[in-house]
């Protein structure tokens, strides 16, 4: 044989084997991504039903669920979760119960999440809440919870997640628990600590006295709410709706004093002092964002009568703004009974979340509705004075609660934490070093408002430890999880609102509509009432952290359900809601002071007003438009400025973009990318010089606020950089500043012609899937779970609001429409809905991200209900058989 020949041969010989192993890889690779993903046409028999269900599923993978019991229907979607989520519900406990590091292992953002949600105690009040739940409650999660732990039998978590697979690299996985009513109501406290909002603004405003010597400085950068933009309801709204005058008011409520009059007092030099604020929002924002967190954070939903649709029955729109990932947040599923009523009273369909049984957002056969944050000042924060085991409580030392955390971490020795707590909530400064250093450095508000020469030892005086506490309403068990089912049950108006009496946390506006043609809004949620106390060191309205050794600045009790604003067949048809304002200051209840400042809720307002004058009768793709539609009203008040300003040629050519534009901000258009870039760059100069580190402008709607007010107040400080020591610029200066570096940097990244600029090619959506998806993780993992960047439209502020966080690098989106769904009550099969992702959570189904593509171009899917409607959209169908006996 030759030389050549065998040299052949052998090369023969290796690529085969080479071919051979590839094809291998091959296989392993596909049967493990393949693995996890279910049958949703294979018979199944499980224990526990008392009668077979049936499952269809069309093209989306979206199941409608057939059963002759509710637990049994309840047991069913236990299971579909399970097949289509159970990592993200996995996972979701592990966060919620502060055993991240249990599934990740040694991880320090990992450890720091435990910390402090073990510190808060998000499991140990879930545990609380159970026993308080209504029998058919708890019935329903105990059948949701078997149903899960149904189709967890016989596997092993590489059958139920590839994320399993890839994090048993690293950590042995062998099994997982089984899924437990806890489990559920848990994820509800998640779902709370993401929609709170107050709790930023209030560290905020202490946060910044650290660098911004004035009160009323700082005041300024939290402006009143526009007396043009709308509010949720009317004072003679909801005084028609209660038959009487309105009782109490926000000046009644709040507290007498503001940040201004405070200054008198030690308590602001307290606040200033180590800005323990600025180390509280470090230390906070290690939890991980299950929803998403921010200003980003909110939602538009409105509802309109018969009289304004073509229908003429009721419409109901609701577009829930959270933070994007893949999977998405929601669930869609139906939920039916196959002879509706009291043995089995659900025939429901809608968004849920995969761990909780029910449907949060949607419509029976009667009813439907939708949530927004309401944005009510649920959360405080109170400065404490440590001595040992004790804390300070008028004049007297009090024994701190404690209890002792072990955190377990995978392939690590575990670690402990004492967890101490006041009256007012947990310690959280004691969570971390660096809270609780800035706060050991607070004077005492007592003896630092002594007269001078008082004490006699200053020094050691400032050095006292103090701790930083936490009052939310969260912390206190409640009935929340009864809500849910009631409002799946709910034939009218009243049972609405009897729904709403127990959902308690997180505080959501409720909007509300029926086949028999009524519409309307309920406030619902446990809100704190707050002492107005007289010659106060410190503000007692909820707005600024509080002292905690005084008693009368402790909550009063909460505000009564029948006192909440609560409105049936307004005048004019419409409601809207997209987390402004209630109703106008001083006619109602004090809910807060921290609200969207209604740039969305003026644009949709226009919109169905326009529709109304011009005769034109609404339809669901009306109302589909309307949600996506990205008018950009702020840059109707900056634009007419920048026009005109002095600037050179080169940024001429940039700023007649402008010109003409309509300030919508689609994903092609050049004047929206330029318009973002100088609003960032606006923000850049004149405000981050003078605000605490780590602290920058993000562009959200209260910056748009704040601008507005200083654009008729050329010379006020704000405009003057502080950077520059022998000059004091104004605000046209600044103008031209941010229209040049914006021109400069929009060369850089997208060209130098600005025709050929586009809004989509820097606002982009990065679908990341957690805990897999993040920064950390080697690229081919990452790829495998997360989304390909998609450029969109819209924008902070804007209806369609994909908003991005101008103190971060780039234009990314942070949060947005997380669905869109559109409710016609005159035949509910002509509804619509769409999600951000898909329905399954497995990165190889083809239901991963079936939906993304047609969310991004503002489309919708048709929502099968009735029964011949779900027939003809089946794609799948299997069945959940009971054992017999024998």
């Amino acid at each position: 044989m030759s030389t050549a020949s065998t040299v052949k041969k052998t090369a023969i010989l290796t690529i085969a084997v080479l071919a051979v192993l590839a094809l291998i890889a091959t296989m392993t690779i596909a049967t493990v991504v393949r693995s996890p993903l279910p049958s949703y046409t294979d018979d199944v028999t499980v224990p526990g039903l008392a009668k077979d269900v049936t499952i269809k599923r069309d093209e989306l993978g979206i199941p409608q669920i057939y059963a002759e019991h509710s637990d049994d229907l309840f047991y069913a979607q236990g299971f579909v979760h399970a097949q289509d989520r159970f990592f993200e519900m996995d996972y979701r406990r592990h966060v919620t119960a502060g055993r991240l590091s249990e599934l990740v292992g040694e991880n320090p953002d990992a450890l720091a999440a435990d910390k402090l949600i073990r510190t808060l105690g998000w499991r140990r009040v879930a545990e609380k809440e159970l026993p308080l739940l209504d029998k058919s409650t708890r019935e329903y999660l105990q059948a949701y919870a078997d149903g899960v732990n149904a189709y967890l039998a016989g596997k092993s978590p590489r059958q139920l997640g590839l994320a399993y697979t890839v994090l048993g690299m690293n950590n042995e996985i062998d099994s997982v628990a089984r899924w437990s009513p806890v489990d559920s109501l848990a994820w509800l406290k998640a779902m709370a600590w993401d929609l709170k909002t107050n709790f930023n603004d209030e560290l905020d405003r202490a946060g910044m006295l650290s660098t911004v010597k004035e009160p009323e400085t700082v005041d300024s950068l939290f402006p009143a709410y526009p007396e043009d933009h709308p509010t949720i309801v009317t004072a003679k709204e909801l005084a028609a709706g209660r038959g009487e005058s309105v009782k109490g008011t926000v000046e009644e409520s709040a507290s007498a004093g503001g940040a201004a009059e405070a200054d008198s007092h030690a308590w602001v030099e307290g606040l200033r002092a180590g800005n323990p604020a600025g180390a509280a929002h470090k230390a906070l924002n290690a939890v991980p964002n299950l929803l998403g967190t921010g200003d980003g954070i909110g939602s538009n939903s409105w509802v309109v009568s018969g009289e304004l649709t073509a229908t003429g029955k009721p419409m109901l729109a609701n577009d829930p703004h959270l933070g994007l990932a893949a999977p998405n947040i929601w669930y869609q599923a139906g939920l039916h009974c196959k002879s509706v009523g009291e043995a089995c009273p659900f025939d429901v369909a809608g968004f849920g979340f995969s761990g909780l049984p029910g449907i949060f957002i949607g419509h029976n056969q009667k009813v439907g509705w939708g949530f927004t944050n309401l944005g009510a000042d649920v959360t405080d924060f109170y400065l404490e004075e440590v001595d040992g085991d004790t804390y300070r409580r008028d004049g007297e030392d009090v024994p701190l609660e404690t209890r002792t955390e072990e955190i377990r971490i995978a392939g690590a020795p575990s670690v402990k934490i004492e967890v101490r707590s006041t009256v007012h909530g947990p310690l959280i400064s004691d969570a971390y070093d660096d809270a609780k250093t800035a706060s050991r450095s607070v004077p005492n508000g007592q003896k630092d408002a002594a007269p001078a020469g008082e004490d006699d030892d200053e020094e050691a005086q400032q050095r006292r430890p103090y701790a930083l506490s936490l009052s939310w309403t969260a912390l206190t068990p409640g009935r929340t999880a009864d809500a849910i089912f009631l409002l799946n049950t709910a034939e009218n108006f009243d049972d609405v609102r009897e729904a709403a009496r127990s959902f308690e946390v997180p505080g959501q506006n409720i909007v509300f509509a029926d086949t028999a043609g009524h519409i309307g809004y309920q406030t619902p949620g446990k809100i704190p009432v707050r002492n107005n106390v007289s010659d106060a060191p410190a503000p007692s309205d909820g707005s600024w952290p509080m002292p905690g050794w005084d008693s009368s600045y402790d909550w009063q009790g909460f505000v009564d359900f029948d006192e909440l604003p609560s409105v049936l067949d307004p005048r004019d048809g419409v409601i809207v809601t997209a987390n402004q304002p209630v109703i106008e200051p001083g006619a109602a209840e004090f809910l807060g002071a921290d609200f969207d400042y209604g740039f969305r809720a003026k644009a949709i307002q226009q919109q169905i007003s326009a529709a109304k004058k011009s005769g034109r009768k609404l339809t669901a793709a009306d109302m589909n438009a309307i949600q996506n539609s990205s008018t950009n009203e702020f840059a109707k008040k900056l634009v007419p400025y920048l026009e005109d300003v002095y600037v050179d040629e080169f940024t001429r050519e940039a700023v007649d973009l402008l010109r003409g534009w309509d300030y919508t901000q689609p994903a092609d258009s050049a004047p929206a990318a330029y318009f973002n870039a100088v609003w960032k760059n606006l923000q850049r100069v004149t405000f981050d010089a003078d605000l605490p580190e780590g602290m920058s402008a993000d562009g959200s709607d209260r910056w748009m606020a704040a601008v507005m007010k200083l654009l008729d107040d050329p010379d006020n400080k704000w405009w003057d950089d502080s950077r520059t020591q022998n000059s004091v610029e104004n605000r046209d200066l600044m103008l031209a500043e941010a229209l040049t570096s914006a021109r400069s940097e929009l060369t850089a990244s997208l060209g130098k012609n600005p025709e050929h600029w586009e809004w989509g090619m820097l606002h982009q959506l990065r679908l990341e899937q957690s805990p897999l998806g993040g920064e950390g993780v080697p690229a081919l993992i990452r790829g495998a779970f997360n989304a390909k960047p998609v450029g969109i439209g819209g924008g902070t502020g804007l209806v369609n609001a994909t908003s991005w966080d101008a103190s971060k690098p780039g234009y990314d989106v942070e949060s947005g429409p997380s669905m869109r769904m559109v409710l016609d009550f005159g035949n509910f099969d002509r509804s619509t809905w769409v999600s951000v992702t898909g329905n399954s959570a497995h990165p190889f189904s083809p239901n991963y991200l079936d939906q993304l593509s047609a969310w991004a171009a503002g489309e919708t899917f048709p929502w099968p209900y009735s029964g011949k409607a779900v027939d003809n959209a089946t794609q799948d169908e299997m069945r959940l058989l009971a054992e017999r006996a024998g």
